[in-house]
Order: C-alpha cells, then structure tokens, then sequence
C-alpha cells in the first residue's frame, strides 16, 4: 500500500455555515456544504475540533490545505479564520472563503481575488479578523429572494427543496471543482473556467 507524503498546510479552505441540524441543507450554509464535498471526494472527513471549527487537513492536488468548516456561527466566522491563519502563518492570498451570495442566481458561481463584504456577515467577520479584504472567495449563488417582502433572514435560512436542491447539489459540484482547479491551475485560470 502507497502512503502520500504528508504536505505541510498551505491553504486555508474555509466553508461559511452556520453548525447545528437546525442549518443543515439550507441557503446560508453551502459553504458547509462545499467543503464536505471536497472531504468526499478525499475521503477526508471535516470533523477535527480545532480553531473553533471543525477541521482536517488534506492534499488537494499537490496542496496542502486545511479544511475548515466554523462552528461560531456564521456572524463570528472569522475568529476560526483569523486564528487558523495565524496559526499556519499563512496570508490572507492563501485563505479562500466560501459563501452564499443573494445577489447572485441559484447556483452560479463567481470567484473573486478580494472585495468587499457585499453585505454578508460571514465575510465582514473574516475581513475584520484578517484586517484585509484581499482574500479569494468563492460565492455560491442562492437566488434573491422570491418578494420585496420576504425576510432576508428567513430567506437564507430556508431549506433549499425539489427543483432548487437538484440545481444546488450540482452547483456544489461544480464549486468543489472550482477550488480544485484554484489549488491546481491558480485563481485567473479557474475565474476564467467558473465565472
């Protein structure tokens, strides 16, 4: 039997979520959901309590990466971020964050270099807590909300069903292939593939 060499940590792959049965399947946590489909398809499974999060490390391609799924809650995320981060001493270039996005339609994706929070609380908490903006991120499009007069909240925190869980398990997918090609090719060529 051939063991692979461990790698030293070298990216930070972070899932925005929020723990707890209560979230699971909804908008609000596909990053969750992302970086269980990267355990997966490693056979690695996100379970290590570390940093305030659920945690393990991997080699994606010939990266080493942490996996790292925050269980503060989703406003809070970025004490995990900030903390594994300093850990591993690794810059903010090299720790790319998962989201939802409301703005964005089901299941689109779009990778961005930095930027702004765009609104997400997750996002603030991990700019706050990295003291920059210039970090990737990949954004999972969960579709605005169906009317003007929908809670934002309870919008985000609804469980995705029938024709709106079958886009989404595909667009899971396909993100979870966007950090590989990230790890693997860079961020140009997987913007220039996934966007």
């Amino acid at each position: 039997m051939l063991f692979r060499k461990k790698l030293p940590v070298s990216w930070l792959i972070v899932g925005l979520g929020n723990p707890g049965d209560q979230y699971e399947g909804t908008r609000h946590n596909v990053g969750f959901l992302v970086a269980d489909e990267l355990g997966d398809r490693g056979n690695f499974p996100i379970q290590r309590l570390k940093f305030h999060a659920l945690t393990n490390t991997a080699a994606i391609g010939d990266q080493g990466v942490l996996v790292v799924k925050p269980v503060t809650y989703m406003n809070l995320s970025g004490e995990a971020v900030g903390e594994a981060a300093r850990f591993y001493k690794l810059p903010p270039d090299h720790v790319l964050v998962i989201s939802d996005d409301v703005d964005l339609p089901l299941g689109r994706l779009r990778i961005r270099k930095g930027g702004s929070a765009g609104g997400h609380n997750g996002l603030k908490s991990v700019i706050q807590h990295l003291g920059t903006d210039q970090f990737p991120r990949l954004r999972v499009g969960v579709g605005g909300k169906p009317h003007p007069d929908y809670d934002m909240a309870d919008w985000v925190l609804s469980r995705l069903a029938g024709e709106d869980k079958k886009v989404m398990d595909e667009a899971v997918k396909r993100a979870a292939d966007a950090v590989e090609t990230i790890l693997k090719d860079g961020i140009d060529k997987a913007m220039n593939r996934f966007n």
